[in-house]
């Protein structure tokens, strides 16, 4: 078995252990971890791919951002007395349906699909010549992005701010 075989095979395994724990532990900050452990798995197998930028924008953007937010709204949404979830769901059977029926359908979709090939390797400069995209032909979009990111963190803060104010003065 090769190294890249016996990564993608590692990186599989972090992955889907780390993905069960994080929608079936009831220690919501916990789940939040193992989301963070799943999206890094994701990453290497980026890296394994020969996709360093998307591997960089994964950890940049979902584990950086989206995780270390899901983790403040955590943070801030839960008494640290009372940081469990001791809630309790009636549909995990249809759930569980559901989500059989899902992953029979992939995988017949899967096996049914042929895959063809790359007959050329992809670009070596591959992030260069996309950060030269960025920055030149769709720098308007790219600042758009970043503009209405800005102003929804903003907004979320606003809000956060307002509710903790109306709960102090009762």
């Amino acid at each position: 078995m090769t190294g890249e075989a016996l990564a993608f095979y590692g990186l599989a395994f972090v992955l889907v252990g780390s993905s069960i724990m994080a929608v079936s532990v009831r220690n919501i900050f916990h789940a939040a971890v193992y989301l963070i452990l799943a999206l890094f798995s994701v990453a290497g197998f980026f890296i394994l791919l020969n996709a360093e930028f998307l591997a960089a924008v994964q950890v940049l953007i979902y584990v950086g951002a989206v995780a270390v937010l899901v983790i403040f709204a955590v943070m801030l949404t839960t008494r640290l007395t009372d940081a469990r979830v001791r809630a309790h769901n009636e549909q995990v059977g249809v759930g569980a349906v559901v989500a059989a029926v899902l992953f029979v359908t992939i995988l017949a979709a899967l096996w049914a699909t042929n895959w063809p090939m790359a007959q050329e390797p992809a670009a070596v400069d591959n992030v260069r010549s996309l950060g030269r995209l960025l920055m030149t032909r769709f720098v308007l979009p790219f600042e758009i992005a970043s503009v209405l990111l800005l102003a929804a963190m903003i907004g979320a803060i606003v809000i956060a701010a307002k509710e903790e104010d109306q709960g102090e003065g009762t």
